[in-house]
């Protein structure tokens, strides 16, 4: 090992460090009052229950993969273990996640009191300590096993241990999360008129749980497997050029590397400029989080692409990948945030009903998918172009692909900053609920409250930037794919063969399948809620008017069970579809399938997510006192409209990420056994 490699593994232990210094620093605040710490252990019990449920279904699961792949595939006993610690890292990572925050949400009501600086600065550095673990761990696993191995083929069944447990998390969790959110929200507010987080709702404990194992550690292990993901498939695809002569040194499979070990020292840098202005604009002081580490990495890129790679096109690439991040940023946030139009006039839509507002919400949902595209393959085109990649010649082996692999790596190298702000939503918006169920005064509600709507416009932009960057990856998943099959004698991917066409066609129609599963599955989550409070108010004598107290533990229960019955065939869906099409109808017809699911998933993805967040924002403008407020006619539609868009934002979207990824590993994982059979 060398200095620079020698540096990776150090900068990943520091964020690491960093990480569980903050976490203590957190811990040692002050949870408040006695009724304020029951309702947090009430949380805490709820999220480590589901979770451990959860982990304990998805083991039996792994362990049954890890025995297959030891046995049946190539390099099998070392595939296994790489997906063994890839799994693990995911559900750490998702576990950390949950673990801060249902710590940070009681201790920001309660900093709430001092002011709205203070609470604020106490949930992004609890987000902080979700970011940086994620990409220390992320980092610090991949370097460890390359510079043991020093062969990226030997790492894909890494890529897949962490996209199946990604994928199990953001099924499982977000199942969970929307099922107890629509359905206290539709029986709540709607049939019964109180708030969302009222005591009374038996539903509201659930709900709150739901924040955590979707929000946080959905996301925790999300970002985890793209971060692994996106790393992993650039240095494979480089590896496999550098065999192929293409590129001319072992520098460019250590370059993603490197560009994450740089983003992380940006990140940790900027961290202390996230702080509220005098203008009191909390978006304001995340931008400057996102702006401050994006310039320091570009810097850092600069100098790695110059002195360590001499090959300055590394740079370019990477300020693609930045530029490309800083615009779906900004695309999400226009479409979900109330300051700007799309939400504003799905929020005046309300006065006209739920029909008109879930109308008006769609469209610019589905607009919304149209823009976002664009910057992606201007990204491509550039990135490629700036490799110095043909388009005429267009060879598995060409150098341009390499570019767009840069772009995403850097892109994705940023992620600290980006889990970092997305996390601080669901402290908040918990820290929101804990307030209102304890009773505290109006003034900490006016403090928690913008810091909830912010929220809900990060956790947006993290969705909208999570599905932008898996898209890039999977491109560098197809790549290599291709190299792989092209190198046994197959010719290119191309649309005109028909078993092409069939893959793609396939593919194309998989996210909708899948996704199909997810929304009936909230469905029958939210419906089993509804009924159980109804019951828990029309028996329990005194409930409604706050003399005796609801079952909470009902309600758990009920998601709990749901989420965990109905994660299993979305996920089976994921790994047996590519399997299944290689094995019968070829390496082509799989390749056709990738392309398929890339193109489809990315729209349908970035459609669900924004117009999700979207519809939960113009409800949020409505409760700001606009177009009648709470308890109005309009504020009852937005309600409706905010509940389809729950399954579509924080279940079904958000899942379509891992879905791509794990559909193009497990093809790259299994290529070598379809090609026996095919070649025979």
């Amino acid at each position: 090992m060398d200095l620079v490699e020698i540096a990776i593994l150090l900068i990943s232990l520091v964020a690491l460090i960093y990480a569980g210094l903050q976490a203590y620093l957190i811990l040692r605040e002050e949870e408040g009052t006695e009724e304020m710490k029951k309702i947090a252990n009430a949380i805490q019990e709820g999220s480590r229950a589901f979770m451990k449920r959860q982990y304990t279904t998805i083991a039996i699961v792994a362990i049954i993969l890890v025995i297959i792949i030891a046995i049946a595939l190539p390099n099998g006993p070392i595939l296994a273990l790489g997906f063994a610690v890839g799994a693990f890292g995911s559900a750490i990572a998702g576990y950390i996640g949950m673990h801060i925050s249902i710590r940070a949400n009681v201790r920001t009501a309660n900093k709430a009191k001092q002011g709205l600086q203070k609470a604020f600065s106490l949930a992004f550095r609890g987000g902080s300590v979700t970011g940086m673990s994620v990409v220390g761990i992320a980092l610090l696993a991949i370097s460890v096993f390359y510079f043991w191995l020093r062969n990226p083929t030997l790492m894909v069944g890494f890529i897949f241990g962490a996209s199946l447990i990604s994928l199990f998390a953001r099924v499982g969790g977000g199942i969970y999360t929307k099922g107890a959110d629509v359905g206290a929200d539709l029986v709540g507010k709607v049939k019964y008129g109180i708030p969302e987080d009222d005591p009374r709702n038996p539903a509201v404990i659930a709900d709150n749980v739901g924040d955590n194992v979707g929000d946080c550690a959905g996301m925790g292990a999300d970002l985890y497997e793209t971060y692994v993901v996106t790393a992993i498939s650039s240095m494979l695809l480089a590896y496999l050029l550098w065999q192929n002569h293409v590129l001319s040194s072992e520098k460019y499979v250590v370059l993603p590397l490197l560009f994450g070990s740089i983003a992380i020292l940006a990140t940790l840098i900027s961290i202390p400029f996230v702080r509220i202005g005098k203008n009191n604009s909390i978006v304001g002081a995340l931008h400057k989080g996102i702006i401050i580490t994006s310039v320091l990495a570009a810097i850092g890129f600069f100098i790695v692409s110059y002195y360590y790679l001499n090959d300055i096109r590394a740079f370019y690439a990477g300020i693609i990948g930045i530029v490309i991040m800083a615009l779906m940023v900004f695309i999400t946030e226009y479409y979900t945030d109330y300051k700007y139009k799309p939400t504003l006039e799905t929020s005046k839509a309300s006065q006209s009903g739920a029909g008109v507002t879930i109308i008006t919400g769609l469209a610019y949902a589905l607009q919304a998918s149209f823009i976002p595209m664009l910057f992606i393959v201007g990204g491509i085109l550039i990135s490629y172009f700036i490799f110095g990649g043909s388009f005429t010649s267009l060879l598995p082996t060409d150098i341009g692909i390499y570019g767009i692999s840069i772009a995403s790596t850097a892109m994705l190298s940023v992620a600290g900053i980006i889990i970092s702000i997305d996390s601080y939503g669901p402290i908040t918006d918990n820290a929101g609920g804990i307030a209102e169920m304890a009773g505290l005064p109006e003034g900490v509600r006016k403090v928690t409250d913008p810091l909830d709507a912010v929220g809900n416009t990060t956790k947006a932009i993290t969705k909208g930037y999570a599905i932008g960057s898996a898209a890039l990856a999977a491109l560098s998943l197809f790549a290599a794919y291709q190299q792989v099959i092209y190198s046994h004698g197959y010719t290119l991917v191309e649309i005109i063969n028909p078993l092409v066409l069939v893959g793609l066609l396939i593919g194309a129609t998989l996210p909708f399948f899948f996704t199909s599963f997810l929304m009936r599955a909230v469905g029958r989550a939210a419906n089993s809620i509804v009924q159980e409070v109804i019951r828990q108010f029309d028996t329990i004598k005194g409930l409604m008017e706050g003399k005796a107290k609801p079952e909470y533990g009902k309600c758990v229960d009920i998601v709990t069970r749901t989420a965990l019955k109905e994660l299993v065939i979305p996920g089976v869906i994921g790994v047996v579809t590519p399997i299944a099409v290689g094995f019968i109808l070829g390496p082509l017809a799989l390749g056709g399938l990738l392309l398929g699911v890339i193109l489809s998933g990315f729209a349908l993805a970035i459609m669900m997510t924004v117009g999700g967040g979207s519809w939960d924002n113009a409800k949020k403008y409505i409760e700001l006192g606009n177009f009648g407020g709470k308890g109005s006619e309009a504020h009852k539609a937005a309600v409706v409209g905010d509940t389809v868009g729950d399954a579509l934002k924080d279940t079904a979207g958000p899942a379509i990420n891992p879905l791509v990824k794990v559909v193009n590993t497990v093809s790259i994982l299994f290529i070598a056994v379809i090609l026996t059979i095919h070649l025979l």
